[in-house]
């Protein structure tokens, strides 16, 4: 059984009025000394956000329960502040970020200027194991058209600075700023992953491998493949889907690989625009077919998300699971359709992310 991981990163927010406030760094001296040696919380790029990361799991509702013990243990650190925590992958409110002090962060300021000041942005980062370099490239491969699936579901980021995008996950949008994000081109080996690292690193523009953001990689810390698309979900029920289905993709991607079946041979340019059509609509309208890149209506190609990972749900024992989430977020909306709905009931963008705080612990 694979061990699945998640990190999320975490909107902090006063609970009043629902201004983004940069007081990461008092809550992590708080539970460091609170709780000397925790390995959970950590800062990110600007002060206005907390990250946690769970641990490897075998079981979805060990990880469904421990991504919940930690966002309430985040807002338990929070309130010592007065300060909540929004699982928001973006400000829906005008926000000034605060750069957090850190010698790499000072350096991407510095070589990216105002596009770094535009990250303040929150993701889901899902870690699977593999077993070895090689199985993690033919799985990178296979994963790459059903990637903007996943970003469908957890898209949660229609707002930015105080209006409306238009778009479902306008945080991938801001995150494909970044020269070394988004798809990439089949890697069919591990000496060629690691030599396109290694020459993107040449060039001087990134600052190391950490700054390989591809939409999914192989992790240098851990023997783990990294699949980086999704907004932070604003419901954890949503993010254990996410990582289910995460965990289904990559054992289907290794079944496909040890059966000799190719991945297919989309081209970037393509993979690009099925992104696209994922964050601009998320789940109300059309996405691109993984198989074909044409149009269908997104439930249809969710629903063949999990055809095609349907051997992998069930060998983990994961297939209701999945199905009676799935079905749970059409009814439900995702995060996305969450949050404008409750801009329609409510008529402030302050009641949305104050109501969203709530939304985070549920």
């Amino acid at each position: 059984m694979r061990t699945v991981g998640v990190e999320e990163e975490l909107l902090l927010v006063d609970p009043e009025n629902g201004d983004p406030r940069a007081v990461a760094a008092a809550i992590l001296a708080q539970a460091a000394h609170d709780d000397p040696g925790q390995d959970v919380f950590d800062e990110e790029l600007f002060g206005q956000m907390l990250e946690f990361a769970t641990h490897p799991q075998s079981d979805m509702a060990a990880l469904g329960e421990e991504i919940v013990r930690c966002r309430k243990e985040a807002a338990r650190h929070a309130g010592q502040f007065g300060c909540a925590v929004a699982a928001l992958a973006a400000s829906p409110l005008p926000v000034d970020p605060l750069l957090t002090v850190n010698e790499r962060y000072a350096w991407l300021a510095e070589r990216f200027g105002v596009g770094t000041r535009d990250q303040l942005v929150c993701g889901c980062h899902v870690h699977v194991a593999v077993e070895s370099d090689e199985e993690g490239v033919a799985v990178l491969d296979r994963l790459r058209p059903w990637l903007p699936a996943l970003v469908a579901i957890s898209a949660n980021s229609p707002f930015w600075q105080g209006s409306d995008t238009g778009y479902a996950s306008y945080r991938t949008r801001v995150w494909e700023r970044w020269p070394s994000a988004g798809p990439t081109e089949l890697f069919v080996s591990p000496e060629r992953y690691h030599r396109r690292v290694r020459d993107m690193m040449a060039t001087g523009v990134i600052l190391d491998e950490a700054m390989a953001y591809f939409d999914a990689r192989l992790s240098a810390h851990c023997p783990t493949v990294e699949i980086r698309v999704a907004d932070v979900c604003l419901c954890a029920q949503t993010a254990v889907l996410v990582a289910t289905l995460t965990r289904a993709l990559v054992e289907t991607a290794a079944r496909d690989w040890r059966a000799g079946r190719p991945p297919p041979d989309h081209s970037v340019s393509v993979l690009r625009l099925g992104a696209w059509q994922a964050a601009r609509s998320g789940m109300d309208e059309d996405l691109l077919d993984p198989m074909t890149m044409q149009p269908r209506p997104a439930p249809e190609v969710l629903r063949s998300l999990l055809d095609h990972t349907g051997d992998a749900l069930t060998a983990c024992g994961d297939a209701e699971r999945a199905e009676q989430g799935l079905a749970e977020l059409l009814r439900r909306g995702n995060g996305a359709q969450q949050q404008r709905g409750l801009l329609e009931r409510a008529g402030s963008l302050r009641d949305v992310v104050t109501e969203c705080v709530r939304h985070t612990q549920s």
